[in-house]
Order: structure tokens, then sequence, then C-alpha cells
């Protein structure tokens, strides 16, 4: 079991900034990639970046340059992962989530979303 708990989103003018945390705690953490998708309505959830494994990261197109993921190790019980968004569009308006995906076998996880508006 692996519970994500988000905090961090709001309501920021385009160019502005905006750091979204995620509290990670379970078993087996390192067991698992963790990274942040968004969604808006009527469009499928799209991955926005990811560690996997010990070095590998990803970040979708659209937010290359702008967006950091990073991570406090933590313990293989409890960690936190962050998104550092800098440049913000309005079209990064969306509701973000955390996401804990297993590397091997497994169910994946979802924290409960927080929402962030780019808006003038």
């Amino acid at each position: 079991q692996v519970q994500l708990v988000e905090s961090g989103g709001g309501l920021v003018q385009p160019g502005g900034s905006l750091r979204l945390s995620c509290a990670a705690s379970g078993s087996a953490l390192r067991f698992y990639a963790m990274g942040w998708y968004r969604q808006v309505p009527g469009k499928r959830r799209e991955l926005v970046a990811e560690f996997s494994g010990s070095n590998n990261l990803y970040y979708a197109d659209s937010v290359k340059g702008r967006f950091t993921i990073s991570r406090d190790p933590g313990d293989n019980a409890k960690n936190t992962v962050y998104l550092q968004m800098n440049s913000l569009k309005p079209e990064d308006t969306a509701i973000y989530y955390c996401n804990a995906r297993p590397l091997t076998l497994g169910r994946a996880y979802w924290g409960q979303g927080t929402q962030v508006t780019v808006s003038s």
C-alpha cells in the first residue's frame, strides 16, 4: 500500500511559479516510479514528469526547460516528490496528480489531485 498526499496548487499569473509537493508513505517505495500527471476536463490524463529507477527522468515536451521534478529520498517508507513549475502558461492549467507506478508487478497509486490555475 502507498499513500500519496499532494499540496501546493493554486492560482498564479502567467510567467509565475509554483511548487507542488507529494508526500509518499507506504512499504517498499524504492520499487515504485514516482511522477506527476495532469488532466483537464475532456482530455486524457497525461504524464508530466517522472523518476523511474535510480537515474531515469522523463519530462513531457511541453514542460521541458520549465518544470523540474526532484525528491527528498527519505527512507523506504517515506519520501517527498516535488514539481517545481516555472514560466507557467495558461495551458498548464489542470488538476495535477501524484502517481506511484510499480517498476515490476502490482498496482499504481494516485493522490487526490491539486488544482493549478494559470490566469491573469
